[in-house]
């Protein structure tokens, strides 16, 4: 039996974030986010028998940086206007509750792969408006080429200006609504 009390959560958007990182010219990490996104989790009584489902606004992505952000959303990269959104949709959860893998199939500039992501659950909590509310923290790493993003420019010294592994870490906070 999970000990992720069972139900049907929504993510609260303004106390959960979807972010991720990169190497930029090999030598620093480039952070950022994305800022609309909806997702459910529906929680069984036993871990195998949950679910997950997100999807993603591509054209909110913000990295701090206007330029950069305008070039992410060009056609270099996610072509947001052909492309306004990811998705993410599990197959498998699978451990113990506490620490456990959710396996799912991400689908990013038209291309569907699986992904694997290590989640932690930090616990619940009823808020002081009475919500239950359930928290984990989750990560993969994902081949950004794998999903036909593959811009990428020469540096003078050797390699490339973005790196192919792309990081992604979920904070997510959601709250009980049956």
């Amino acid at each position: 039996m999970s000990t992720i009390p069972a139900g049907t959560y929504v993510i609260d958007q303004s106390h959960s974030e979807v972010g991720f990182n990169a190497r930029h010219a090999g030598i620093a990490k480039v952070r950022g986010q994305f800022t609309e996104y909806e997702g459910a989790l529906v929680v069984g009584e036993d871990l195998a028998d949950s679910s997950v489902t997100v999807t993603i606004q591509t054209a909110s992505i913000d990295t701090n940086n206007e330029g950069r952000d305008g070039h992410l959303r060009s056609a270099d990269f996610f072509d947001v206007d052909s492309n306004p959104t990811m998705t993410f949709t599990s197959t498998a959860l699978n451990g113990t509750g506490e620490d456990f893998t959710v396996a799912g199939d991400l689908t990013l500039n038209g291309i569907t792969r699986p992904v694997e992501l290590e989640v932690d659950y930090n616990g619940s909590a009823v808020d002081p408006f009475g919500n239950q509310r359930v928290g984990f923290e989750a990560k993969t790493t994902v081949n950004r080429k794998d999903f036909g993003l593959t811009w990428n420019a020469a540096l003078e010294t050797g390699g490339f200006l973005v790196s192919d592994k792309i990081n992604i870490v979920l904070e997510v906070s959601a709250i009980k609504q049956a």
